[in-house]
């Protein structure tokens, strides 16, 4: 078992903390505490991910920096800081699959919000206004999937399963994927792009994907399309997309993430038609946290056996690969 094991929380520690307890010599750290307590700590248990705190407390001597930290999320961006990526001694882990289902569901959920226009039903009850509308029908349109992985693919089947047409986009061009059909690389996306109703956001944050939608990427959108993202807020240059909105080339959004969170309150998203805005909120449902903890339990228990851990993130790519499923 680790020798120490640092536990970083904001408001509410995990549950279970009795198992970890049993488990690892424990502490607890909020982020103003984490440098004074994460030097010669063997482990760290990030509770809270969306922070700058990992990185600013980093000890600069390796050799007392944790060998293993496990992200309770599936996002893993605040953690891919050069320190820590660069060192081969630190394992890095992740929650991949608590999510899948939570966030593919999201996704249906927010494309028939915008298919059916429920804002502006909820907007006439709110004023007690009789107003029938027509609105669309999601059966046979087309959804493009921007991220291959596991809550992508569960996105993807969760569409199919209603009647939409699929396709991915990711880092390498495939004809015949099992949950997209197929999948278009940069060569092909342009005209995938042209074709699709939806693209919806599932990519994880690197490098490579800020940015990825830029405002070339929304020019080459079918006229009339809605973009969704559940992703992260950095993979999309939300000026252009503000500007594209604004024109009434794109219908609509349904973001759940954002380049700056909170998103502030003087940006015109909030205010833009045929735009939801959501808190990032996507993957948070009942028993959450529970999930959470047991992806960590469990390979708190591997690594005290010697086993191999669950969810290991390749550092230089920022994402788990899986070598039984199709590459990114």
């Amino acid at each position: 078992m680790p020798d120490r094991l640092v536990v970083l929380y904001r408001g509410n520690r995990p549950p279970a903390t009795g198992l970890i307890e049993r488990l690892a010599d424990t502490v607890y750290a909020t982020e103003e505490e984490l440098p004074y307590l994460l030097p010669g700590a063997d482990a760290l248990l990030a509770w809270v991910t969306i922070t700058p705190a990992v990185r600013e407390a980093w000890p600069d001597n390796p050799e007392k920096a944790p060998r293993w930290v496990h992200a309770a999320a599936t996002g893993v961006d605040s953690f891919l800081f050069p320190a820590l990526v660069e060192d081969p001694g630190v394992t890095l882990t992740n929650s991949s699959g608590v999510y899948n289902d939570p966030i593919a569901e999201y996704v249906l959920g927010l494309i028939l919000a915008l298919a059916k226009d429920f804002p502006r039903t909820w907007e006439h009850q709110q004023h007690r206004e009789w107003r029938p509308h027509q609105s669309g029908t999601i059966s046979g349109r087309t959804a493009l999937v921007w991220g291959t992985g596991p809550i992508g693919r569960a996105i993807a089947r969760l569409l199919r399963a209603v009647g939409m047409r699929v396709c991915g986009a990711g880092r390498t061009a495939r004809p015949s994927d099992p949950d997209f059909g197929t999948v278009h690389d940069s060569a092909t996306l342009p005209s995938a792009l042209a074709e699709a109703d939806y693209l919806v956001l599932a990519a994880p944050l690197t490098d490579g994907t800020r940015g990825m939608v830029d405002a070339s990427v929304l020019a080459a959108m079918k006229p009339g399309a809605r973009l969704i993202n559940v992703g992260r807020g950095a993979l999309v240059d939300e000026e252009a997309l503000i500007d594209h909105l604004a024109t009434g080339r794109l219908a609509g959004a349904a973001l759940d993430v954002f380049d700056r969170e909170p998103l502030p309150a003087e940006s015109a998203l909030w205010d833009m038609p045929g735009v939801i805005v959501s808190p990032h909120m996507a993957g948070e449902t009942t028993g959450e946290r529970e999930a959470l903890v047991e992806v960590f339990l469990d390979n708190l228990t591997r690594r005290a056996e010697g086993r191999p851990l669950r969810n290991v993130v390749d550092k230089r790519r920022g994402y788990v690969v899986d070598s039984s499923a199709p590459p990114l």
